[in-house]
């Protein structure tokens, strides 16, 4: 599937539905924060959505144009590894459709009790996403249910309009760092930054345990990578999606990998310094910033706190663990 990324209007129409059922985040300079990274920081807090992270807003976005386009559709099925999940789930609940989604074995315990808190019917299938995502397209096939996707026009104009928000109130911003999985939030980035006409450079994030995405950005082409990251399963992509990847490619400055050491010091520097909870891609941002600390002097930087949807015995580990503050 190929997309064009959205124009102004399309954002703003898109903000419309997204309000509908949440207010905006707010997006705030921590002292702490700047301090340990010897700059100005901004971070967005998308932990403070209705499901704890942004892919709500797609999901909002993605259900009321879908039901335009199909009033009569009876049930919608999609994979994920938690935050998609919650947000199909979410927007589609008051329209009383049926959301299934399946999820890899071993899957966050706590993400797969609040997508089953929100109605959806959990399945599980598979060892990591995307084997799930290829069960979930033949069950869609079988049952005669809508699969919805992990990358969509849709999707991107929601998620977009936290991105909206972020530049709107800090228009000056030098440089982003935007955690990816399968793309939309970065893509979102892109279009939002396009659509404002700003010149805020755009620095995305792999774990270095699920490199497809940086290898791909590198060598020009769609390469598969093997994904073994147990902090950041937000990020545990082992197949780039190719309509992202062309819009990383063309837009995107650079693409950092940062390790589940590095994400859990910067998970634990998150609630040192702001008293929030970071999942592992949440906090993956902060952990390229740190790794570009030298670079960054100066600037104005900003940070996506993606998510806080982490298992409560992760992080308690990533608390308790010393070698997290250095």
């Amino acid at each position: 599937m190929t997309f064009s990324l959205p124009n102004k209007s399309e954002l703003e129409s898109a903000a419309q539905i997204v309000y509908a059922s949440m207010p905006p985040t707010p997006q705030y300079s921590w002292p702490l924060l700047c301090e340990a990274l010897g700059t100005e920081v901004w971070l967005k807090h998308e932990n403070h959505t209705p499901t704890g992270a942004f892919k709500v807003r797609g999901g909002l976005v993605y259900m009321h144009e879908l039901l335009q386009r199909e009033p009569n559709i009876t049930g919608i099925i999609s994979a994920t590894r938690g935050n998609h999940g919650q947000s199909i789930a979410f927007a589609a609940r008051p329209h009383g459709l049926k959301a299934s989604i399946v999820v890899p074995f071993g899957n966050s315990k706590e993400k797969n009790a609040a997508m089953r808190a929100l109605g959806a019917e959990l399945i599980e299938f598979g060892a990591e996403f995307q084997e799930s995502r290829e069960h979930a397209i033949g069950l869609a096939q079988q049952q005669g249910l809508h699969m919805v996707p992990s990358l969509h026009a849709d999707l991107v104009r929601g998620v977009a309009t936290y991105w909206m928000e972020f530049f709107t109130a800090q228009p000056a911003l030098n440089v982003i760092y935007v955690p990816i999985g399968q793309g939309s939030g970065i893509c979102a980035a892109v279009a939002a930054r396009n659509a404002l006409g700003l010149s805020t450079k755009i620095i995305g994030v792999v774990s270095s345990h699920a490199l497809a995405y940086k290898l791909s950005f590198e060598q020009g082409a769609l390469i598969e990578s093997p994904v073994s990251t147990l902090l950041a399963d937000g990020m545990a992509c082992r197949t780039p999606d190719a309509a992202s990847l062309k819009v990383i490619a063309e837009y995107v400055e650079r693409i950092v990998a940062v390790s589940d050491v590095e994400i859990a010091a910067a998970m634990k520097l998150i609630f040192l310094s702001t008293h929030n909870v970071a999942e592992g891609a949440g906090a993956a941002a902060l952990a390229a910033a740190m790794q570009d600390k030298a670079q960054l002097n100066g600037l104005k930087v900003g940070l996506s706190l993606s998510g806080g949807n982490v298992d409560h015995d992760v992080y308690s580990q990533v608390l308790k663990n010393d070698a997290a503050t250095h």
